[in-house]
């Protein structure tokens, strides 16, 4: 049967319009209508943003959107760096005009920590109206946003500084004195959160809160999301009644240095230490302080991309990936006693900075480090706790973005003091955090455990020594030669 000419020119039409659409749906979805030039930068962005290489991936960004400067993935993607260095107007710049849920997430961020309350709440309410959309901290800070309508957050005032003293607790821990809403409370310096949370088992709700420092420095309408502390609290050994995250720190200028049992916070910033080191931070979707240093001290050792998580009292704890490169075969590594899922060994050497630091103390197996990438969207090679610090002075400069570390000459350590006693605790707080114990005597001080004779104390956890003091870095970059740790000594 023969086919007339007007229907083979209707068949060919048809067919070409098919063509089209599908070039240009293939176009939309990323890949076939992309200049080379414009997707190799893309995709360089995109990989030096998943290795923690932030300001390689801000440079590859730029050159991407020059050649592509309305392609929706490469502005996401710019926003998202921009996130990570704070830089909040040009994160909401890139995604003007893009209303998708993923360029919204990104914008309610850049809104929140900018400190624009009211239109954060806008657009992280649209976010979580999408029914595809599971973003708790969205949902959370939507609330909390509303409750803080017409409020500027994190207002200082009072003293230029406080100096507050880090009470002894047997960990590394960097528990504080602080008033919370005018009541002495203890709270752990945590940048493994990005918010204040409060204690939410003596019934405290996510609310605005008032914190005082050494009853000189006052920060007023801070941002407190809510939270059962009581197990923490066990953990270390205090009743912590609040977490201060990275979105506090920030704003605090602070500087903490746990030998020498002292934390201080200004109004002001801080001018450079003398004999310091200066350490680039980043902040993944703008709460997750990342760290990067290296494996080594030559020139092309293996980078360090750490998540930096003061509430964890370990030094460091990687990844099999990341204990590979260490130089480490993860099979070698010896078991935790009392934790069969755990295993422990020494970094030979990680460098932050200028500084080098030998035979670093961490675990392996650890779940948390998966769960970290997962939600970050960053291969990250572990955590670095505050048991990294130990031999360190640390400052936080420039907004946070900016780690200044200084290493402490012996002179200046002194023995932690005790922690000091508090009012009246929360009811019931006691029988949450000791459940296995017998409340304190009448008189004892917060969080002391009771006298054997009692009840057996629970066997405690193994805690590695501290990290090594840091070593200056030998000219050359050559690596100095490591002596193995003494048993039962520091490293």
């Amino acid at each position: 049967m023969r086919t007339s000419p007007t229907l083979r020119s209707c068949a060919a039409t048809i067919a070409l319009l098919a063509l089209t659409l599908g070039c240009a749906a293939t176009g939309a979805g990323g890949g076939a209508d992309w200049p080379p030039t414009g997707k190799k930068w893309f995709d360089r962005a995109e990989s030096s943003y998943r290795q923690g290489d932030v300001e390689d991936a801000r440079e590859a960004i730029d050159n991407a959107l020059k050649v592509v400067p309305e392609r929706e993935e490469a502005r996401v993607l710019a926003a998202r760096i921009a996130l990570a260095e704070l830089d909040y107007d040009r994160a909401v710049s890139a995604l003007k005009g893009l209303e998708t849920s993923e360029a919204r997430g990104v914008r309610g961020r850049a809104l929140w920590y900018g400190g624009e309350v009211d239109r954060a709440a806008d657009e992280l309410e649209k976010l979580i109206a999408d029914p595809e959309v599971r973003d708790q901290w969205a949902a959370d800070i939507a609330k909390l946003a509303r409750l803080g309508a017409g409020r500027k957050p994190f207002e200082v005032s009072g003293g230029l500084l406080a100096s507050l003293e880090i009470p002894r607790t047997g960990t590394t821990s960097l528990i504080i004195p602080l008033e919370l809403n005018g009541e002495p409370v203890l709270g752990l310096i945590a940048t493994g959160v990005a918010e204040a949370v409060i204690d939410s088992s003596a019934g405290a709700r996510a609310s605005w809160v008032s914190l005082r420092f050494g009853e000189r420095v006052e920060v007023r309408d801070v941002p407190a999301l809510a939270q059962d502390l009581s197990g923490l609290s066990k953990q270390v050994n205090a009743p912590i009644r609040i977490l201060l995250g990275v979105n506090v720190l920030r704003h605090l200028h602070a500087t903490f240095d746990i030998a020498g049992a002292q934390f201080v916070v200004r109004r002001f910033e801080p001018p450079p230490p003398p004999a310091a080191t200066t350490v680039k931070l980043s902040y993944l979707r703008g709460g997750g302080m990342l760290l990067r240093g290296a494996f080594g001290s030559a020139q092309n050792a293996a980078p360090a991309v750490l998540l930096v998580d003061t509430s964890r009292p370990f030094p460091l704890s990687l990844d099999l990936p990341g204990w590979k490169k260490a130089g480490i075969d993860g099979s070698k590594l010896q078991a935790v006693p009392g934790a069969a899922e755990l295993r422990q060994g020494l970094v030979p050497m990680l460098r932050l900075g200028a500084f080098d630091l030998p035979q670093v103390p961490g675990l392996a197996g650890d779940t948390l480090v998966k769960e970290r990438e997962d939600s970050l969207g960053v291969d990250l090679d572990g955590l670095a706790g505050s048991g990294l610090f130990t031999q360190l002075r640390v400052t936080l400069a420039d907004g946070g973005r900016t780690l200044w570390l200084e290493d402490i000459p012996p002179e200046a350590l002194r023995p932690m003091p005790e922690i000091p006693p508090l009012p009246e605790p929360p009811e019931g707080f006691e029988e949450g955090l000791l459940e296995e114990e017998e409340p304190p005597a009448k008189g004892a001080k917060p969080g002391a455990r009771p006298a054997p004779a009692a009840k057996p104390a629970p066997a405690a956890k193994p805690q590695p020594a501290p990290a090594a003091k840091p070593q200056p870095a030998p000219a050359g970059n050559a690596a100095p030669a490591a002596k193995p740790p003494a048993a039962g000594g520091r490293p």
